[in-house]
């Protein structure tokens, strides 16, 4: 999940983890392979996640390849001393001869992507990484492809290690994925440790993974006494690294996630009783407030007839929904949140407010909006292609649907939100009416194919 962390921040320290490395019994990295593919967002990244894996496999005499998705010039955007090309060469060269270090005579390649752009140059990735292991001497099964992990917190990691699975699943090929940031931000709770391996470094792969970091010069010391040369990477960031073991989560990761069962309703009548009334802060953060303000706007009608709400929450929305409505049949898994919203809605005649978990007690009747608002990725695949045939049942011919979702993967959760809005964009007898992608949500507004558009309906197109 992306996260708002800030790398001035302390972050946590490197003594936690190694509380947790040494009373945790992780499985070593099968590195049995006949080729070692290390994939980095950015000059620096490969080091940090993977420069003893890459000393231990070219000691071993087994080829390396190197992949630098960016240049990483987007580092210092305020440095008064130094250009985004300066700096996109001077961390070329920092990268060259770190590899150089651990790996000496690996091939590397920079793919000069723009820095912070990888999720618009996603396909850009995925073809370059494709021709990368398609022209490789190794059979696929005897490749390992390491990459950033999809959990880290940064949006460039969670696109490279997306790339990764992409290309590396239909080819056999395995994978695995190092954390850089979760070390900063996180804690022992934030780390799929079942699906953790480790590699256990010696004495010289330590020493060399050092060297290697201190020559990332750009970014483990200020560029200058200037303001806006800030060191990137502080002391206590970089201990992370200087450890003798590095953790790598293994690639079937996604494909666990996916396999999993729709969330039921115990799982939040507990994240209720553990967290209160108002548990994602719907009442209290502007994130929340602006994203409903976006969400209304979206909805091509003023009146908007009779509307269903799967995953009602507290009610926030409810109550909005309800002033353009003329019903509002409003369902929650939750019990604490189905009692919480029918105390904001009151009495209005207006609005039902009951207990219920889609797809399993979808309502009868028909519906001209149904809402489905960060309710998606709680259902298994299975259960939502099963919902999205219930809300094309229930759906009026000229009804629309809008589904938003946070796009940040979260742990527990079967699905993520772009997983959910690309099932729902199956369906052929739809059109989407309305779509906004932000860093953190996705909002789209469905509706049947015949459905004119807000300018069509009015004359104006």
């Amino acid at each position: 999940m992306s996260r708002p962390f800030s790398h001035l921040d302390p972050g946590t320290a490197e003594e936690h983890w190694q509380d947790e490395l040494r009373r945790r019994p992780i499985e070593l990295l099968d590195d049995d392979i006949d080729l070692l593919v290390v994939v980095a967002a950015h000059p620096d990244d490969e080091t940090l996640g993977a420069a003893g894996l890459m000393s231990r496999t070219a000691g071993r005499g087994i080829p390396v390849i190197v992949v630098i998705a960016t240049d990483g010039e987007g580092s210092h955007p305020a440095s008064p001393t130094s250009s985004p090309e300066d700096l996109a060469e001077r961390r070329r060269i920092e990268t060259a001869r770190a590899v150089s270090i651990v790996a000496p005579g690996s091939d590397i390649h920079f793919l000069g992507l723009p820095d912070g752009q990888l999720e618009q140059r996603s396909g850009n990735l995925r073809d370059a990484l494709a021709g990368i292991v398609e022209g490789a001497s190794a059979a696929p099964d005897r490749m390992l492809v390491v990459a950033p992990w999809s959990g880290d917190g940064h949006r460039d990691h969670r696109i490279t290690a997306e790339a990764c699975d992409a290309v590396c699943d239909p080819r056999g090929i395995r994978r695995a994925h190092y954390p850089i940031w979760a070390w900063h931000w996180g804690t022992a709770d934030d780390l799929p440790w079942a699906l953790s391996r480790a590699v256990r470094l010696d004495g010289w792969e330590t020493a060399a993974k050092r060297r290697a970091i201190a020559s990332h010069t750009t970014q483990i010391a200020p560029l200058s006494d200037q303001p806006g040369d800030e060191t990137l990477l502080h002391a206590r960031m970089v201990s992370h690294f200087e450890r003798d073991v590095e953790v790598f989560v293994l690639g079937e990761e996604r494909l666990a996630e996916r396999d999993k069962g729709s969330l039921d309703a115990a799982y939040f009548d507990a994240f209720y009783a553990r967290n209160g009334d108002d548990p994602w802060g719907f009442e209290s953060r502007w994130y929340e407030e602006r994203k409903r303000e976006i969400l209304l706007a979206s909805l091509p009608d003023r009146s908007l007839g009779a509307v269903l709400e799967v995953g009602c929450a507290t009610g926030v929305l409810t109550e909005r929904l309800a002033a353009r409505a003329d019903s509002v049949l409003a369902m929650d898994a939750a019990h604490a949140a189905v009692r919480r919203a029918q105390e904001r809605v009151g009495t209005d005649p207006r609005v039902t407010v009951r207990v219920g978990a889609a797809p399993g007690d979808w309502p009868e009747g028909e519906f001209d909006t149904i809402v489905l608002s960060e309710v998606g990725y709680y259902l298994s695949s299975a259960d939502l292609r099963n919902l999205r045939e219930r809300v094309a049942g229930s759906l009026t011919d000229q009804g629309c649907v809008v589904a938003c979702h946070w796009r940040h993967p979260v742990r527990d959760y079967p699905l993520s939100g772009d997983d959910v809005h690309d099932i729902l964009s199956e369906d052929p007898s739809w059109r989407t009416l309305v779509s906004h992608r932000e860093h953190d949500f996705r909002l789209e507004v469905f509706a049947p194919a015949a459905r004119e558009s807000v300018a069509q309906r009015e004359g104006l197109a």
